[in-house]
């Protein structure tokens, strides 16, 4: 016998305890681009004090009468006349010229990571290893609550897999399309999202390649797909005969929630992209589909910015 309750429970620990996570990353990479900042500031108004302290004795000097009379007729500013303990002042001024001008020392990073020291394997990995185990965790409740396949979307027979391949492509191609138009739309109107994630898990080489394509991307569908499509819409509709678009929406935002690292234009895309393959899950019910279509947009969305730099806001623009 099915226990429904109890999957619903671990259900929303996984999505609580992956909400938190996604909020926590992008705080800590927020507060770093706001010390990034105000460094920046501090560098500039540091570089400018000098300048401003060198107006200012000029205007003094220019000011005073007695400093004109000295500089022509005071003996102590003449090279002959410099007092033994001259020599100790200037290089004491000199240490001090060099303070002012060297590098500021970097800043320590215990507080949070930078971004910069972060390698696009490390990123990898820890993807696919928090991706990992947040989809076994959801495996094992499948399998420990007794949930069939079906209230997941998932059927076995070749006509499924058939339909899948064919439905999800199809999906993928029309959503990525869609969702690049709507972005470039957003960057036309003033509009940006933050991708800076993407950036960092873009692959340099040809091996890194493969691993993004055919590891990390393929396990973010499938569990992105499992916990917010089959878990949150499939078996909680079935289990508690609550209307499954209901549950698209709430799903959706819970979706949107969770990629927040986008910037404010990025959660509203992918929260409307979510209903969207939510819908699709709703009216073919089936699991593949969604994930074959998950999977090819993110897939297409790395191949085209960062494999070959194509920005769909530039052309449309040129």
């Amino acid at each position: 016998m099915t226990s429904w309750t109890a999957f619903a429970v671990i259900t929303g620990a996984v999505l609580l305890v992956l909400l938190v996570l996604s909020h926590l990353t992008q705080s800590a990479f927020d507060e770093i681009d706001l010390e990034a900042g105000s460094d920046d500031s501090a560098t500039d108004s540091t570089d400018e004090a000098p300048a401003a302290d060198t107006a200012d004795d000029a205007v003094d000097s220019r000011s005073d009468p007695k400093s004109d009379s000295e500089a022509v007729v005071d003996p102590a500013s003449s090279p002959a006349s410099t007092a033994p303990g001259d020599g100790a002042a200037t290089a004491e001024t000199d240490r001090d010229l060099e303070a002012e001008t060297a590098e500021p020392a970097p800043r320590d990073r215990r507080d949070g990571v930078d971004p910069d020291s972060l390698t696009t394997g490390m990123m990898l990995a820890n993807v696919a290893a928090s991706q990992g185990l947040f989809a076994l965790a959801l495996l094992g409740a499948i399998v420990y609550t007794g949930v069939p396949a079906d209230a997941l979307g998932i059927e076995f027979s070749r006509a499924y897999l058939e339909t899948g391949l064919v439905v999800g492509t199809a999906v993928g191609v029309v959503l990525y399309v869609a969702n690049e138009l709507g972005a470039a739309l957003a960057t036309r109107l003033g509009f940006d999202h933050d991708e800076q994630l993407r950036e960092l898990l873009a692959p340099d080489s040809a091996r890194g390649w493969a691993v993004l394509l055919g590891g990390v991307l393929p396990l973010i569908a499938v569990f992105e797909e499992l916990l917010f499509r089959a878990a949150l819409i499939g078996a909680l509709s079935v289990g508690f005969g609550i209307s499954p678009w209901l549950l698209a929406v709430a799903s959706s935002l819970a979706f949107a929630l969770g990629h927040g690292m986008q910037g404010d234009v990025g959660v509203v895309v992918t929260g409307l992209l979510g209903f969207v393959l939510a819908a699709v899950f709703i009216v073919t019910e089936s699991f593949l589909v969604v994930v074959i279509a998950h999977y090819l947009i993110n897939a297409f969305e790395f191949v085209v910015h960062e494999g070959i730099d194509l920005e769909w806001a530039r052309t449309l623009e040129s």
